[in-house]
This record gives C-alpha cells, structure tokens and sequence, in this order.
C-alpha cells in the first residue's frame, strides 16, 4: 500500500495559439544561468577529451603562441620600422586576445551541434550549451594569458591604474561570446553553410584589423577603425594594457553599441525560434 498520494508526472501544455514564445526563452535564460555549474563541468570534460593522450594539454596552444610571438615580432618590428620592446607588448596583447575573440567565434558555431545528443535526449537549458561554449573558451585562453605579464616583464612595460579598464572589456568580451554562441550556434544548426562562410570572414577580419600592425600606421583613416567591431572589442583590452589610455570614447562607444546590436539579435532569434531548435540539429 502506498503511503501517500500518487503524483502526477509533469505536464507539458503548448497552445499554438499563445505559444509564450518570450516567457519561455527567458525561463530556459533563467535555468540556464542557474545552472552554470553544469556548464563549467561539460566544458571541462571537454577539455579532457579534446587533449587526451596529449602530454601538455592546452599547453600546445601557448607554446603555438610562443612560437608565433616570436617569429612574428622579429620580422614585423624590422618591416614596420619598430624596436622589439615597442612593438611585442602589442603585438602579445593583439595576438592572444584575437586568438580567444577568434576562437570563441568559430567555437560558437558548433554550440548546439556539438550537444545534438543532450538536446534530442535531456531536458537541459539550451543557455547551458552557450555557457558551455564560452567556460570552454575561456579555459583554453587561460593558458596563454600569462605570455601578457611574462613579456610585459621581460621589456619593462607596466600599464598604469588605466590597466583596470582592461577589467569592464573582459566582461564584454565574454558578454559578445555568450551572445555570439547563441545566436551562430542557432543559424548554423539551421545553415550548416554558415560555419565555413564565418571561419572565411574570421581570416579576413585578421588582417583587416590592427594585430600584426598599429593603428596609427592608417594616419588620418585611422578614425574609421572603429566601425571594424572585431577591433572596437579588442581595443577596449589593449588600449588599457599596451597603449596607457583606454581606449577612447568612440572605441567604448562602439563596442557597446555592437554588443547591443549582437545581443538584441540574439535574443531576438532566441525567442522566435528556440521550439524549433530541438528540430535542427
């Protein structure tokens, strides 16, 4: 005999006619984020299944990063007219912040494809798939962060209290990564085409933005670099690190508004088409 009463499994009701598309999406954003833990345990386990077997790890990404630092830096600082104490802290502070702006670019459009199997099988949050993406990133970015103070050090450039800056443009690195996730991690669900075309754009973004060369090279057209977003998002960073200011108003101005644009889009497509979702991959 059964103690007490029987419960009812949950039910789930859908009306076609008021399908509450917005209260859905922001409860699967609330879950979602309540459920980061999840998240952080999926992006490390990726991690251990990506470099299993390997001896270091992630570490192949720094030492890959070394390398390219160092070939980089001695032949652009002798094509661009620069001594290698001006010209590595940029170039440093460029190259792996591309790599993690790049990396999380690529990483978000396969979000939802790479967890097929969790989202055809498990109820889980599809924000958690984003948070996934992005923790991933991160943690593959971690390790060659430390390349930054290292060389810093070794040239004698400390940033000044304007380095705190660099603070506010890591959150809204991670903030367009989140955003980024979710929307390219939906369209390429849908488009799988969109995936190469994005990888195409990511290496022409490379050299149209100042990496392996400085701003003030473009002279009088150096006004316009802002309507490059990839370069509005890395400055906020390297301005407060490399150039002693932060950035400037204009630089700030449009990175925010690109971050508003993007995450507009996003919950936009979000909310329109997350039932479809499920369908998609």
């Amino acid at each position: 005999m059964l103690a007490g009463p029987l419960t009812r499994p949950e039910t789930f009701l859908f009306d076609a006619a008021s399908p509450r598309r917005g209260e859905m999406a922001l409860a699967d954003l609330r879950e979602g984020f309540a459920s980061w833990r999840l998240a952080w345990a999926l992006a490390r386990l990726d991690l251990r299944n990506r470099y299993r077997g390997s001896v270091i790890g992630p570490f192949w990404m720094t030492l890959s990063t070394l390398l390219m630092l160092v070939g980089l830096g001695l032949l652009y600082s002798r094509l661009l007219g620069l001594s290698l104490g001006e010209y590595l802290p940029h170039l440093t502070v460029s190259l792996v912040v591309w790599n993690v702006i790049a990396g999380m670019v690529n990483d978000a459009c396969t979000t939802m494809t790479t967890a097929e199997g969790v989202i055809r099988q498990l109820r889980v949050p599809f924000t958690v798939h984003a948070l996934r993406s992005v923790f991933r990133n991160g943690l593959t970015a971690a390790h060659s962060l430390p390349l930054i103070p290292i060389v810093f050090l070794a040239f004698g450039h400390l940033p000044g209290p304007e380095g705190f800056l660099a603070l506010p443009g890591l959150l809204l690195l991670l903030a367009n990564a989140f955003f980024a996730s979710m929307l390219l991690g939906m369209i390429c669900a849908r488009f799988r085409d969109i995936g190469p075309i994005v990888a195409n754009v990511m290496q022409l973004a490379f050299f149209l933005t100042p990496i392996l060369w400085k701003p003030e090279l473009l002279k009088d057209m150096a006004v316009w670099l802002p309507l490059n977003p990839f370069y509005a998002v890395l400055e906020t960073l390297r301005a407060p690190l490399v150039e002693g200011h932060g950035g400037g108003l204009a630089v700030w101005a449009a990175a925010l508004l690109y971050s508003v644009v993007l995450g507009g889009l996003a919950l936009a497509f979000f909310v329109r088409f997350r039932g479809r979702l499920a369908f998609w991959v």
